[in-house]
C-alpha cells in the first residue's frame, strides 16, 4: 500500500497522483522514490497520462534532507533521484505537474521532468543546494537552462534566486498560471485536449520530440512510417474529409 503517494483519479486515459507526505512538506525519501518507481513501472506497462501534484501549499520541497546528510559517494553515483527523473521524463504519455506552493531542490527537479508544468498563484521554485554543500544533481544544471536559458538557470541555481508563478510563467517555464482552486482543473483540461489526440502518434511524437538533434531526420521518418500504416490515420484522416465536405 503507498504511503508517499496518493491516488487522486485514476481513469483509463490518465492517472492523478498526489505527492502525500504532507507533515515534511513532501520531501522526497527513499520511499517516495520507491514508490514512483512503482508507478513508472505500471506506466510503461500501460501507457496514460501523468498528473503529479502535491498538497496544500507545497508541491516538494526537496530530497529528505535526514537521509541526505547521511548519503556519501556510493548514494551520489547510483543517482537515486537523477535517474528516476529520467524514467519519469521517458514515460510513454505525457507528464503533467501541477505545481502549487514550493517546488524546492529535488522537487523543482521533478517538475522539470515533466512535459507540461502549471502553476498555482502560490507556486515557487527554487534551488537551494549550493548552500548545503552539494550541487542540484537530479537534472537541474542541465533541464533549466533548457527551460529558462543559461543566465536565469545560473542565477537560481548560484545565487539562489526563487522564481515566483508569475516569474516562472514570463520565463517559459511553466505554461500558466491559475488559482490554487483551479490547478488541478486546468490540468485535467490540458489532459483532455491530449486525450483527443491518438494516443500512438501523442507516444511517437513524444519519442521523436525527446531525441537527440542527431537522430533526426531518420527518428522522424522511421516513427512516420508506423504511424502511415496504422488503421487511426485512415480512420482519422477519413474523419476529418468527411466533416470537410459537409461544413
Amino acid at each position: 500500500m503507498a504511503v508517499a503517494l496518493r491516488r487522486v483519479d485514476d481513469r483509463p486515459d490518465r492517472l492523478h497522483v498526489r505527492l502525500d507526505r504532507p507533515e515534511v512538506r513532501n520531501a522526497i525519501d527513499r520511499t517516495m522514490v520507491g514508490e514512483l518507481h512503482e508507478l513508472c513501472a505500471e506506466l510503461e506497462a500501460a501507457p496514460r497520462i501523468l498528473i503529479l501534484s502535491g498538497t496544500e501549499r507545497v508541491f516538494a520541497s526537496g530530497a529528505d534532507i535526514a537521509e541526505l546528510r547521511e548519503r556519501g559517494r556510493d548514494d551520489a553515483l547510483a543517482g537515486i533521484n537523477s535517474r528516476l527523473f529520467l524514467r519519469i521524463a521517458a514515460l510513454p504519455m505525457p507528464v503533467i505537474a501541477a505545481v502549487d506552493g514550493w517546488a524546492l531542490g529535488g522537487g523543482a527537479e521533478l517538475a522539470y521532468a515533466a512535459d507540461f508544468r502549471l502553476a498555482g498563484e502560490n507556486a515557487r521554485f527554487g534551488h537551494p543546494e549550493v548552500g548545503l554543500g552539494i550541487i542540484a544533481g537530479a537534472g537541474a544544471t542541465w533541464r533549466l537552462k533548457e527551460l529558462v536559458g543559461e543566465t536565469l538557470a545560473l542565477e537560481i541555481l548560484l545565487a539562489g534566486r526563487v522564481l515566483d508563478a508569475q516569474e516562472a510563467l514570463a520565463a517559459g517555464l511553466v505554461s500558466e498560471v491559475e488559482p490554487p482552486s483551479a490547478l488541478i482543473a486546468a490540468a485535467d483540461g490540458l489532459a483532455d485536449r491530449i486525450a483527443e489526440q491518438d494516443p500512438t502518434a501523442v507516444r511517437y511524437t513524444k519519442r521523436v520530440f525527446r531525441a537527440p538533434r542527431e537522430a533526426h531526420p531518420e527518428v522522424d521518418e522511421l516513427a512516420q512510417s508506423v504511424l502511415f500504416e496504422s488503421p487511426a490515420k485512415r480512420d482519422r484522416m477519413t474523419a476529418f474529409l468527411t466533416r470537410k465536405t459537409r461544413s
